[in-house]
């Protein structure tokens, strides 16, 4: 199938804009592969500390057979319900490792964090900047050097991101990412969407509001909307860094344990095949927009339009929104998945899952077919939905959709256009989850109430000032304010707002979760207001516009009026409490150095 137009364009565009950075890249890349092996080339004091705790089976096939030696970098922790299911898996690695005449090591651990444990709270203001510590995490992990070949265990929303981040300057090595699956499906995310507002409302209690959220996250595996954690694995399966169709089989599904095992003999077929397939070369500019085109076709997670640009510095390549825009113009939303629709991912994955997006992506022409994976088959192969028989896995074709509400061929899309949606104009540039948002409320045009702080939104609301047509600017909410936490806890009270029929949007330089969504938001307002954006700017009272069908985000305010105004600073007391308590001190640095959301946050570069 022929490639449409503008994905060869957009293609072209971030090749042609990275070729010194992603040229030094691959020269890197090859001075390491070209490497004897860790056991021949280090010292022999090296090599003894690297193996001392091996039984002497695997230090036999390691030192003296040179059998290949796969490092597993875990992000198990059993506080994260899509985490705990590992627990047991470098075991089950190890011994299919063996089995296959290798080794496999627990190179080292990354912390991972909640998103839903600290949300609202001070915690959240590590966590995107959490992304940079577990790509570091990983760097050390692998820093010993003394593998062939690595496996990323991970899921969660900044997990993926920087465990591919810190991957990718390992490049040389060939790597599979293993993931747990979602967990089986509790109370509707609408009906827990709805207690949320009432209790917004205080018509039901914490023991009602505890019951339904209990209900909801109720079981090993990830959560079951289509946040930022179920996103990361639609695009691993579309940049083929998964075994494909592994993304969302329930953790206690019959064949979870064979899939870690398959990933196991993936990335050993690349090692022991000397195929070069590190993934350093696997995430190209194809890759890239291969992941972008399958975020967009599933209404993914908002936070991927910084991940993913930091993701794509990291193997040398530069991806901007206007690539993202561009792509969102002609990529069609194929999939109606909570918060863009009520199914959760096992009925996605029940209706087709990523198999059937892919397949329809290939076959229309908007995702390259021809690039590099983990597997000899290439990108088609990440079209089929695996199943096991007897010990055995196969891959079957995704066939139609098992339910055409909620995937859809590209043929009969639920919109011609992507999910997501480039905003610019006086106030910057944002970014605005459409897939998600009622048609009629794709323009809103109201005065704005300003608010320094998600907490005095909430007072404010309870005091009920929002009571009417309103667009809420929550500004110092950016990387180097705050770290830039998401604003989830705004949802309900503004979900609330407009539900009585009053116009309602939120504009802020901050995040809103991958849950978010029916209430238009303008987030991730670069530049931010603690680096003099134009939200710095903003009082109460100005007409704000928002305009998703034009792309725009102005103030109605005279342009003479609005050069001549001072732009504010930071409040002193709001600075100081930022930085303190909670571990934020140790932040201060990323905080500080962070690059602009668009340029994905890095605090790295």
């Amino acid at each position: 199938m022929k490639l449409h137009n503008t994905v060869v364009a957009v293609t072209a565009r971030i090749r042609e804009r990275s070729q010194v950075t992603r040229s030094a890249y691959l020269t890197q890349l090859t001075l390491m592969a070209n490497r004897k092996p860790g056991a021949e080339r280090l010292g022999c004091a090296n090599v003894a500390h690297a193996f001392a705790a091996l039984p002497v089976n695997d230090k036999l096939r390691i030192v003296a057979e040179r059998g290949p030696n796969i490092g597993i970098v875990t992000a198990y922790n059993d506080i994260l319900s899509a985490h705990a299911p590992m627990q047991h898996y470098p075991d089950l690695i190890k011994a299919e490792a063996r089995r296959l005449g290798a080794s496999a090591q627990v190179a080292g651990g990354v912390p991972a964090m909640c998103d839903g444990v600290t949300q609202g709270t001070p915690g959240m203001e590590l966590s995107l900047f959490s992304r940079d510590v577990i790509a570091m995490s990983t760097a050390i992990s692998l820093s010993h050097d003394v593998f062939d070949a690595a496996l990323m265990l991970g899921v969660c929303d900044k997990i993926v991101p920087g465990l591919l981040i810190g991957a990718l300057h390992f490049g040389h090595l060939p790597t599979v990412f293993v993931p747990a699956g979602p967990m089986t499906s509790g109370l509707s995310n609408n009906d827990k969407s709805k207690v949320r507002e009432q209790a917004a409302l205080g018509l039901v209690g914490r023991a009602e509001l505890l019951a339904a959220e209990s209900s909801a996250y109720h079981a090993p595996g990830t959560c079951t909307f289509y946040g930022t954690a179920n996103s990361n694995q639609m695009l691993l399966e579309a940049m083929g860094l998964h075994v494909p169709g592994t993304a969302f089989i329930n953790p206690g599904a019959h064949m979870r344990e064979e899939l870690t095992r398959e990933a196991v003999r993936t990335v050993l077929d690349i090692t022991q095949a000397r195929r070069f397939a590190p993934i350093g070369r696997v995430v190209d500019e194809r890759c890239i927009v291969n992941a972008m085109v399958a975020l967009l076709a599933t209404g993914g997670s908002t936070n991927h339009l910084i991940h993913w640009v930091a993701v794509a510095r990291a193997a040398g390549l530069v991806i901007d929104w206007n690539d993202f825009s561009a792509l969102s113009e002609v990529v069609p939303l194929l999939t109606r998945v909570y918060p863009n629709g009520s199914a959760d991912v096992n009925q996605f994955q029940a209706a087709g899952g990523p198999g059937f997006v892919i397949r329809e992506l290939l076959d229309a022409g908007f995702m390259h077919a021809d690039v590099l994976t983990t597997r000899t088959g290439g990108l088609r192969e990440y079209a089929g939905i695996p199943e096991q028989v007897g010990d055995n896995l196969r891959w079957q074709e995704a066939g139609p959709s098992k339910d055409e509400s909620v995937v859809r061929p590209v043929s009969a899309p639920f919109s011609a256009t992507g999910g997501l949606k480039l905003l610019q104009g006086n106030l910057g540039r944002s970014v605005i989850k459409v897939s998600a948002v009622p048609d009629d409320r794709h323009v809103i045009e109201a005065p704005c109430r300003v608010f320094d702080s998600q907490e005095a939104l909430h007072v404010a609301f309870g005091a009920g000032e929002l009571d009417r047509d309103v667009v809420c600017v929550v500004r110092w909410q950016g990387p180097q304010a705050n770290g830039m936490p998401e604003l989830h806890k705004l949802t309900p009270p503004l979900a609330v707002l407009q539900g009585k029929g009053f116009k309602v949007a939120l504009v802020t330089d901050g995040r809103m979760s991958g849950a978010s969504g029916k209430v238009p938001a303008a987030i991730h307002v670069s530049p931010e207001a603690a680096a003099g954006g134009a939200l710095a700017s903003v009082r109460d009272g100005d007409v704000i516009r928002l305009d998703a069908n034009a792309g725009t985000l102005q103030v109605q305010v005279a342009p003479d009026v609005w050069d001549a105004r001072e732009v504010a600073r930071m409040p002193e007391a709001l600075r100081a409490a930022n930085g303190v308590g909670m571990g934020r001190e140790l932040f201060t640095n990323m905080r500080r150095n962070a690059l602009t959301a668009e340029e994905g946050a890095c605090s790295w570069l």
